[in-house]
């Protein structure tokens, strides 16, 4: 306990002293230090469960989606390249399962790295999976049910939004084909629809949390939505801002956005059962990173009050930021799982990595703003 006492006590000095440095030079120097780290460190294995990860595997699909937002501001093209080498070694192909959205995570990057480099190749595997898979669509209810394979072939779980609706969207937005925008928005209201609880104006995570109780208080997973948020936003990136798609998205995206300050922590961070911070005081850094993403988002496109937004927004920097070590490792990350549980201030994981560089890169443009 005297042990946590002091690590708490020395991450809350260093939240206050970074409070007094946010500006576009730190941001890019502490992003280029979580970039860094987890390059050198790919491979490695922080879950201890199943071994490293695949490079296709939907973990490092969540580390690319930040990286290319990292890549694209870093001065520095040996990102792209990586990323790029990565990509060819696979044969820009998505990863084993041809419905699961985890597994569609990987093409973001993909899609990406065509924008940039104009080759075709580079999102042709993807485009024939998602199109079969719209000409053959899944038949499988969204409820789950005793297999726990029957569930996956349709986005029933809360993160599925952030794994492969953007592909659909980008490949829409880069194609023209209304195929891919008439599937998301299809499949994106079916799972809403069910899994989003318009009172609290969160996603359960699946239909295994409805009804039940954690110390008394519905459990909203805090990375679950912090995925979905982060993954709003990414959507929303892809449409007309006056087009009807946009504008439903819109209007998940203010509902959360609005709930998500009331319910942030003293400490900047949020709760990992985010109605129960009192039973989960651990700081929880994917999750968080990804609000503070979401949130800065909205204020630099002019959707959310900065005013109203900003402080909540600059209070979760700064406690991300206190928790990387200082050879540049993102601390507090839960590990793969599904619902609240724990973390360590020396235990990470890719997906945390790619949700601190989205973050910064929303940061970064909120702050240069100011100049």
């Amino acid at each position: 306990m005297k042990k946590l006492y002091v690590l708490t006590m020395l991450f809350s000095i260093m939240a206050c002293l970074s409070a007094q440095d946010i500006s576009p030079d730190n941001i890019k120097k502490d992003m280029k230090r979580v970039a860094d780290w987890q390059i050198e460190h790919f491979g490695d294995t922080f879950s201890g469960k199943n071994g490293p990860h695949h490079p296709l595997h939907w973990t490092n699909g969540a580390l690319y989606v930040g990286m290319v937002k990292w890549a694209d501001m870093a001065d520095d093209n040996s990102y792209w390249e990586w990323m790029k080498k990565i990509s060819e070694e696979n044969e820009y192909k998505l990863y084993n399962r041809m419905y699961h959205a985890d597994d569609h995570t990987v093409g973001q990057m993909y899609i990406e790295l065509y924008r940039k480099y104009g080759d075709e190749k580079m999102i042709e595997p993807t485009k024939e999976q998602l199109t079969y898979i719209n000409y053959h669509p899944a038949q499988t209810s969204l409820v789950w049910k005793g297999n726990k394979f029957y569930k996956h072939d349709r986005w029933s779980w809360c993160d599925a939004l952030f794994m492969a609706p953007p592909v659909w969207a980008k490949l829409y937005n880069i194609t023209g084909d209304e195929m891919y925008r008439d599937f998301l928005m299809r499949e994106f209201k079916a799972t809403t629809d069910y899994l989003f609880d318009k009172k609290e104006n969160l996603y359960f995570r699946d239909q295994g949390y409805m009804g039940k109780l954690d110390n008394g208080t519905k459990i909203f997973w805090s990375r679950g939505n912090g995925w979905v948020f982060a993954g709003l936003a990414n959507i929303m990136d892809e449409f007309d801002p006056s087009s009807s798609e946009y504008k439903y998205f819109l209007k998940i995206y203010k509902k959360m956005a609005k709930k998500l300050i009331s319910i942030q922590t003293e400490e900047g961070h949020w709760a990992m059962s985010l109605l129960g911070d009192k039973f989960y005081p651990t700081p929880e850094t994917s999750g968080s990173a990804f609000y503070v993403f979401g949130l800065a988002w909205g204020i630099n496109n002019g959707i959310l009050d900065k005013e109203t937004y900003e402080p909540s927004v600059i209070k979760g920097w700064n406690s991300l930021v206190s928790h990387i070590t200082a050879d540049g490792m993102l601390g507090y990350v839960q590990p793969i799982g599904a619902a609240p549980g724990n973390a360590w201030a020396d235990k990470t994981e890719v997906y945390g990595a790619g949700a601190f560089l989205s973050a910064g890169a929303e940061m970064y443009q909120l702050v240069s703003d100011k100049k």
